[in-house]
């Protein structure tokens, strides 16, 4: 078992970062935002530690198991490559109707963001990846994610509070870690 100090210094050498959107990046469930079409305009922290991740040349990624339309919007906005997101995909018939979502996706399954974890170290060797995330499908993916950060800004879910080894409620507390 990894200590809350070797977590954190795992955090600053991260190769990867893979956030949950739902709850998470967003303050809302996808869902909700469907209706109002994903507000992150207020999610300035979310925003800073994206961009100081990337100026230290970390990958970023979104994992949800929420609808890709979303969260792609919700990558655009936090300037992370719509290539870098992994979230369920919305079928539609050639009239317009909806016909389900597309099975073949791995978070459409149980444990499938623990399947992109495993995925994008194959593909791309990362030695470090960390999984950020409110909920405990997010949990679940360490292993083989690192290491797991809990997540309780927006909802606090009483379970992934209890056992996460590093439970935040802002994302100003990681940005600080990467600034020592």
């Amino acid at each position: 078992m990894v200590s809350r100090s070797e977590l954190r210094k795992l955090f600053y050498s991260a190769d990867a970062v893979c956030f949950d959107v739902d709850s998470t990046v967003i303050r809302e469930e996808g869902i909700d935002e469907l209706a109002k079409i994903c507000g992150v305009e207020d999610a300035v922290s979310e925003m800073e530690l994206v961009s100081r991740l990337q100026e230290r040349n970390v990958q970023v990624f979104l994992i949800s198991g929420g609808f890709r339309s979303i969260v792609e919007h919700v990558a655009s906005k936090l300037n992370i490559p719509a290539t870098n997101v992994f979230a369920n995909r919305l079928k539609f018939y050639f009239n317009g109707e909806y016909a389900g979502f597309d099975e073949t996706q791995p978070t459409a399954e149980s444990g499938g963001k623990g399947k992109v974890i495993k995925l994008l170290k194959e593909k791309f060797h990362f030695k470090k990846i960390i999984m950020i995330g409110d909920g405990a499908t997010d949990m679940e993916a360490c292993p083989p994610a690192d290491a797991f950060i809990g997540f309780g800004g927006n909802v606090i879910r009483q379970q992934v509070k209890d056992n996460a080894k590093w439970y935040i409620t802002d994302f100003v507390e990681l940005l600080g870690e990467l600034e020592e």
